[in-house]
């Protein structure tokens, strides 16, 4: 009987003893220290920078360049990439290529070609602007001199067009044909040319 007693008494001590070590060992991981995800110490000291070192002042008699505006350019083209919108601080300017506006090695404006300029058209009023540049560019295929009546006379047929649909006689259009000049994309491929086969039609902007 006594045997048993200190058996038990014996057995509920090691449980209350291990009890005990678990729950230490518990309470010791919970007090640690917690650092929230990429907060942790950085291997490498942070750099000083002394306010008062002489290779960050300006020379004597320098002076910081007066501030500007950087011209900021947004560019939206269609998925097809037949007509593409670029929108800067100063210039709204819509490049239309050549296959939506005319017919291989043509100046005359095809059917569906009016809509579209119909609506640089409303553009320009909207940001009643004065002055429209028209230009024209083809690829670099065919002679120079061939490229230049195209592209001035595909110019000049989307100048007419606008000319009608704004009938305002204080706008003020520079037309020009440039035939390969000034490519915007790689003339060695057939796409690239065909990006280059365009019409831009380049306004102010200076309305809302």
């Amino acid at each position: 009987m006594t045997h048993t007693r200190l058996a038990l008494t014996l057995t509920a001590a090691t449980v209350l003893v291990a009890a005990n070590l678990y729950g230490a060992a518990a309470v010791h991981a919970d007090d640690g220290p917690s650092v929230p995800p990429g907060t942790e110490p950085s291997a490498s000291v942070p750099v000083e920078v002394d306010p008062a070192d002489p290779d960050l002042k300006l020379p004597e008699g320098a002076t910081l360049a007066e501030p500007k505006v950087l011209d900021i350019k947004l560019v939206v083209e269609d998925q097809g990439g037949e007509e593409r919108r670029e929108d800067t601080n100063s210039d709204v300017t819509f490049a239309l290529q050549a296959e939506v506006l005319f017919a291989r090695d043509s100046a005359k404006l095809s059917d569906q070609a009016k809509a579209r300029i119909d609506a640089i058209a409303e553009e320009i009023n909207k940001q009643k602007s004065t002055q429209v540049r028209v230009f024209g560019f083809t690829d670099n295929l065919g002679s120079h001199a061939h490229g230049v009546v195209l592209s001035k006379q595909r110019a000049n047929a989307v100048q007419d067009v606008l000319s009608q649909k704004l009938n305002d006689p204080n706008i003020t259009f520079d037309v020009r044909g440039y035939a390969e000049q000034y490519p915007i994309a790689d003339n060695s491929t057939e796409d690239g040319r065909k990006k280059n086969r365009r019409v831009e039609v380049t306004f102010p902007r200076t309305g809302s």
